[in-house]
C-alpha cells in the first residue's frame, strides 16, 4: 500500500513558529515530524494529549474574592431562616 500524505496549512504567530522550530531543531526534529508526533498522540489519547484549561474571566475572579469575603464575614450579611422572609425582603420597596 502506498504511503499517502496530506498537507496541512496552519497560521501561527511568527514568534511561536520560530521559537518552537528552534526547540524542535535542538531535539533533532523538524516541524513536520513534531506535528506528526502530536497528531499521532492525539489519536492514541483520543483527545488533546495535555490538559486544556480556560482562563477564568476577571469578573469570575472578582466574584470569587467577593464570595470568600462573604464567607469569612457572615455577620455583615443578612440571612434568612425561611423562604417567606426572604421573599418579603426581596419584594419590599426600600
Amino acid at each position: 500500500m502506498a504511503n499517502l500524505t496530506s498537507a496541512i496549512n496552519v497560521n501561527v504567530p511568527a514568534e511561536v513558529k520560530e521559537e518552537s522550530n528552534s526547540i524542535f531543531n535542538s531535539l533533532g526534529l523538524n516541524m513536520s515530524t513534531a506535528i506528526n508526533m502530536f497528531l499521532k498522540r492525539v489519536i492514541y489519547e483520543r483527545g488533546i494529549p495535555f490538559e486544556v484549561k480556560e482562563q477564568p474571566s476577571k469578573d469570575f475572579l472578582e466574584a470569587l474574592k467577593e464570595l470568600d469575603y462573604m464567607e469569612t464575614h457572615p455577620d455583615e450579611y443578612k440571612s434568612y431562616t425561611n423562604i417567606e422572609d426572604l421573599k418579603k425582603d426581596l419584594l419590599a420597596d426600600d
